[in-house]
């Protein structure tokens, strides 16, 4: 049902500019590298938010140390 969803709303104009350069890929060595700056561009927006948050004294080392003990795992029924 997703599918359908998603076939019903237009490309936004920055869309199509990635399809537009995405078709001009012609090798998997390509695909691959411009994989890695997609993860690069997202890594470094994460890392910028974590600093902001430490900066902003919402992130700490007593938070961090929470987070070592935290079980988030997903409950199940027995």
């Amino acid at each position: 049902m997703e599918s359908a969803t998603l076939q019903s709303k237009p490309f936004t104009p920055f869309q199509i500019e990635m399809l537009e350069m995405v078709s001009r890929v012609s090798s998997e060595t390509e695909m691959q590298d411009i994989r890695r700056l997609f993860g690069q561009y997202f890594a470094k927006r994460a890392e910028d938010a974590l600093d902001r948050l430490w900066d902003e004294g919402v992130l700490n080392e007593g938070v961090l140390e929470e987070w070592k003990h935290e079980h988030m795992r997903t409950p199940y029924k027995q």
